[in-house]
């Protein structure tokens, strides 16, 4: 039986599989019970290969998991890839070969997966404020349409559970830093208790906006926050210790 999860609410092509973990459904205790699927976070390591085996089972194919660095390169995975010892270093990763999934893992950044279509190719990314303003979900959807031959208006994209815009507090360089991209309607102004300048930013709303600049017009999802669901998620910025969730999509 597949642990609690979600399913993208896409009209993703036939062959073309996507799911994302919850805390529910492993073996890890404490603040990463209980299918913490991050091996960087301190849980005990034999806790995490247990928790990825279920991972695969659930999603029936073999995810390949990344050296996350918060920027925007994309690889090109296959099957051997599921198996290193020392992953891919990459934000986003795409595939043409059935049977491997592109997972992205999180724990408030944003996961996205696409489709191209017919299912020719399948694409994750794991865009935190900083990939995203630095060209991440550009970098997958270019490296997508290269693969599967096709438009970015042909591409589906699915936004999955992060930092809601009730909770993201940012700082101006944060707002800087998607300021060349198009006016700050993502950015609600507060002032801090020390008096000092803030915003709350809709993390979702600025990936949807960089989606249809870049031509994607078929975008769901991005309605869950990873900070205010506590029994379903984990979230870094609330907790600090924490487990990591992970995004997957495949070719079957």
């Amino acid at each position: 039986m597949r642990p609690d999860g979600l399913t993208p609410g896409w009209a993703a092509p036939a062959g073309v599989g996507a799911w994302m973990s919850t805390r529910d459904g492993g073996v890890s205790t404490g603040p990463w019970a209980s299918l913490n699927l991050g091996t960087a976070v301190g849980d005990e390591p034999a806790a995490v290969q247990e928790n990825r085996r279920r991972f695969a089972r659930a999603i029936g194919a073999e995810p390949v998991f990344l050296r996350q660095v918060h920027g925007a390169r994309v690889v090109r995975v296959v099957a051997a890839d599921a198996a290193r010892t020392e992953p891919l270093e990459a934000d986003a990763c795409v595939t043409t070969e059935r049977g491997v999934a592109c997972t992205v893992q999180v724990a408030d950044c944003l996961p996205v997966l696409f489709a191209a279509p017919a299912g020719r190719a399948v694409a994750a990314a794991h865009a935190g404020w900083r990939g995203l303003a630095g060209g991440v979900l550009d970098a997958a959807l270019e490296a997508l349409c290269a693969a599967a031959g096709c438009a970015p208006a042909e591409v589906q994209a699915w936004l999955g559970p992060c930092i809601g815009p009730r909770q993201f507090e940012v700082g101006a360089e944060v707002v800087a830093a998607f300021a060349a991209h198009g006016p700050d309607a993502r950015f609600v102004p507060r002032a801090r208790a020390d008096g000092s300048a803030a915003w709350l930013a809709d993390l979702p709303g600025l990936a949807r906006d960089r989606l249809a600049g870049l031509g994607v017009a078929t975008v769901s999802g991005g309605t869950w926050c990873t900070v205010e669901d506590r029994s379903r998620f984990f979230s870094y910025r609330r907790d600090g210790v924490t487990g990591r969730l992970a995004a997957a999509v495949w070719r079957d």
